[in-house]
């Protein structure tokens, strides 16, 4: 029996025991809130932008030298491939730089005053500051870099931040906790807590708390939305369904690669993954078939062996899950291309289906897993209706080499972002990102979450010698 006071933290490739990290108590957590709200509370306290820009400098310089560090850690307890944690990384590094450099940004504007009667002998501007405590609820998918987008943001705005790491994955915050304190970051503006989901809850939920950002389930998120104190502001992202709408144009030689890797990059377990393809039907089958010819190439396997390109799903119940929408699709008609079968108690076959049930989980759900459906369409109006059927809108594509076809396209999706001839999965670390409807609330990139995490005061100067 599992000691209830540990957490025990299992690599998912081969479910060895990588540590146990005690979890923290209801007066523990206490405490942690009660530092981070008598920071936030004492402007006096609060850190200047200049000693906050210092401080992230030495974070990115010690991050430089922990690469490889970092990298395996990231690798062993998320079962991302080590070429693609090791991207995850210096993504990372490169995400300190950009909060670093947003830091100046966080500024306020002049007011025009003196255009009406009532409004002359005024001068008015606005300034930024941080809104308050920040508690941030993190997913396993990307145990560093969400760790930045969810922390490292929050120190940049001058918010004294409580972070809990993913269950699965608490090695990477603990990591990072670690440089943070070489880098000399003053004691409890940035602290990690280990906890139980009822204790978690609690302290999102605090009216201490100012602003929740949360990664993770659509059920839990718009739960712990529910639940916030009045006027704690909240960003949600959740998981998408990433319709991809292929015209019978698109150079499919150029397409395939970006689909494959959009489609099983850290074994589709990206809540913008490929994962509902929907091709002409004059090329639909051929390209199932070449997408299927690709992943049955791809290498599955050990996260820490260089030349993996598929690691395991987080945990073996993903496993059985993702068989049992795949045994569903294919008794309901789809046609198994490539896949379908577990490797192992923690790894699935790259999967493609063709044109699977509209009824299907595969088609109706996020399936957060190595399978992607490819369905054909004639009219691409119709791709298109299907594509917003769902409730979740998160990223989206369009393969065509005709811009009106393109731009009449990305109208009329219903995303938050499409790309054109790229796959969904694209992202870089200062452009906006997140979901809307069921998909979240608020906009990711580290720029936005910044300003996000601040809130503008408004100063108006009354004197008679202006005009």
């Amino acid at each position: 029996m599992r000691d209830q006071k540990q957490l025990e933290i299992y690599a998912p490739y081969d479910k060895t025991l990588i540590d146990t990290i005690p979890l923290m108590t209801k007066e523990e957590v206490e405490e942690k809130l009660k530092t981070a709200y008598s920071l936030f509370s004492d402007q006096n306290k609060w850190l200047p932008a200049y000693q906050r820009i210092a401080i992230l400098e030495k974070v990115r310089k010690i991050m430089e030298g922990k690469v490889e560090e970092l990298t395996k850690i990231a690798a062993r307890e998320g079962g991302k491939p080590y070429k693609d944690s090791k991207v995850e990384v210096q993504r990372a590094i490169n995400g300190v730089k950009i909060a670093t450099e947003e830091i100046p940004q966080l500024n306020g504007e002049q007011i025009p005053m003196g255009i009406t009667a009532s409004s002359v002998n005024r001068l008015a501007f606005t300034v930024r500051e941080p809104i308050g405590v920040v508690v941030s609820i993190s997913a396993f998918n990307h145990p560093l870099n969400l760790l930045i987008h969810q922390t490292i943001t929050a120190f940049a705005a001058g918010c004294p931040v409580i972070i809990k790491p993913a269950g699965a994955t608490p090695m990477s915050c603990k990591a990072l906790m670690g440089i943070l304190k070489e880098a000399e970051v003053p004691e409890g503006w940035v602290q990690m807590v280990v906890c139980s989901n009822d204790l978690a809850e609690k302290l999102a939920t605090d009216k201490r708390v100012n602003y929740l950002s949360f990664i993770g389930s659509e059920k839990v998120g718009w739960y712990l939305k529910s639940k916030l104190a009045p006027g704690t502001r909240c960003a949600l992202e959740h998981g998408g369904t990433a319709p991809v709408i292929v015209e019978a144009d698109a150079d499919q030689e150029d397409m395939l690669p970006l689909l494959v890797k959009g489609g099983f990059y850290h074994a589709g377990q990206v809540c913008v993954s490929v994962q509902k393809v929907f091709a002409h039907s004059s090329i639909a089958k051929k390209l199932a078939e070449d997408m299927a010819e690709q992943a049955k190439k791809l290498k599955v396997g050990d996260p820490l062996k260089e030349d993996t390109e598929v690691g395991p799903l987080i945990r073996p119940g993903e496993v059985d899950r993702v068989e049992e929408w795949v045994k569903e699709a294919v008794d309901e008609g789809a046609k198994l291309l490539c896949g379908g079968k577990r490797i192992s108690d923690t790894c699935y076959e790259p999967t493609v289906l063709y044109a699977p049930s509209s009824k299907a989980k595969v088609s109706t759900q996020e399936i957060f897993g190595p399978v992607v459906c490819v369905y054909p369409y004639e009219e691409r109006e119709e791709a298109i209706q299907q594509a917003n059927s769902l409730d979740y809108h998160f990223q989206a594509a369009v393969f065509t080499k005709n811009i009106d076809v393109a731009l009449d396209t990305v109208r009329k999706l219903n995303a938050t972002a499409v790309m054109v001839n790229d796959q969904t999965a694209f992202r870089v670390d200062w452009m906006p990102f997140g979901g809307r409807d069921a998909s979240g609330e608020g906009l990711g990139g580290i720029p936005y979450s910044m300003h996000e995490m601040t809130r503008e005061k408004l100063m108006v100067f009354r004197s008679k010698m202006l005009p």
